[in-house]
């Protein structure tokens, strides 16, 4: 079973006036404050009319709308290799991995984790072995 993930909807968690700070800024993997900060002094000491600068943000606020929206009624979807990519970048919480992981990619985070740990109960029977043949 595939899930869709929509990568461009506006995002409400640290949202000031629409979300749209906060989406480019999780898009480009800044702050959203910068982002802000960025807009207005590019408004600023550009000498942009302040409604110019209000009609860019409604259009970004259009576009990633928009772009949500395609998204939702397209059949794209992405690949496992692309939602674990997105699933990292997101740096999930614990509930999170347990809850939108899928059976896969627990089993891969199993194995991976079997790989990496040490077993020294398992070594001690290699050792073990080692010495009867000896």
């Amino acid at each position: 079973m595939t899930r869709k993930i929509y990568p461009y909807s506006l995002q409400s968690k640290d949202a000031k006036i629409a979300g749209v700070c906060s989406t480019l800024g999780a898009k480009a993997g800044i702050d959203p404050t910068f982002i802000r900060i960025a807009w207005v002094a590019g408004t600023l000491l550009l000498h942009i009319p302040i409604s110019v600068s209000l009609i860019a943000y409604a259009a970004a606020g259009f576009y990633l709308v928009m772009q949500k929206r395609r998204n939702a009624t397209g059949e794209r979807r992405m690949s496992d290799f692309d939602r674990m990519d997105h699933a990292a970048s997101r740096k999930p919480t614990v509930h999170a991995m347990r809850t939108e992981l899928d059976v896969n990619d627990r089993r891969l985070m199993a194995i991976d984790h079997h790989l990496n740990s040490q077993n020294d109960e398992l070594a001690r029977e290699i050792e073990a072995l080692r010495q009867e043949d000896k």
